[in-house]
């Protein structure tokens, strides 16, 4: 346990040095722990996170451990569904990052024509789930929804909220929010030259040739 806590820590000190964090600072943070339970921060104020301020919740919602503030007790399922969905995913990440959340303002997705998404798990378009109250049943469903109709999809736009990543582990999520980030704004950026050009349709497959050249 001590391992995926730190994760957490680092995972949130990574956010705020790369910069990708709105004004708030506001975001939640979870780690796997077994097929049954999870880590998760207190609340949503993560701007230097201890690792006291992380709490032990059941995979069935029940707090096991710690104590959560209201405002993360109400989006333990968006979690949670995710880790029972997809086995295979150890960290989640929920952020206002300022740029993806043009994108979830304008319920638009986001477009996979940034090299480095291809290289850190974003190889398709970041679906957008359309906004029903946070934490909510619909919410999470229209989420969950998102997640099963784009297997392939890391992340997802919360419409007229934010955006949820997730990844083997919360540093591997960092990384992969900042990427996501960075390529928000780079298409945000790219309107005034004309708009972003695609990728062509053998990026994936040569990216991951030349990765393994070097592995």
């Amino acid at each position: 346990m001590t391992k995926q806590v730190d994760m957490i820590v680092r995972a949130a000190h990574t956010l705020f040095a790369n910069e990708v964090m709105s004004h708030s600072g506001h975001a939640n943070l979870s780690a796997r722990l077994d097929d049954e339970r999870m880590l998760l921060t207190i609340d949503g104020q993560v701007r230097n996170l201890t690792s006291e301020r992380v709490a032990t919740v059941a995979l069935d919602g029940t707090v096991l451990e710690g104590e959560l503030d209201p405002t993360n007790a109400e989006i333990i399922a968006m979690h949670t569904e995710i880790y029972k969905l997809r086995p295979t995913v150890g960290g989640i990440i929920h952020t206002h990052s300022p740029n993806l959340l043009a994108f979830a303002m304008a319920n638009v997705a986001l477009p996979c024509r940034y090299e480095a998404l291809l290289r850190w798990g974003q190889a398709v378009d970041v679906p957008v789930a359309p906004w029903a109250p946070r934490g909510s049943a619909k919410s999470v469903s229209a989420i969950i929804d998102q997640v099963k109709a784009h297997p392939d999809t890391n992340a997802v736009i919360l419409g007229n909220h934010g955006v949820l990543v997730f990844a083997s582990d919360p540093l591997a999520t960092a990384q992969l929010l900042t990427v996501l980030e960075e390529a928000a704004e780079a298409e945000l950026a790219a309107v005034s030259l004309g708009g972003a050009s695609s990728l062509p349709d053998t990026a994936l497959e040569a990216i991951r040739e030349s990765m393994a050249r070097v592995r």
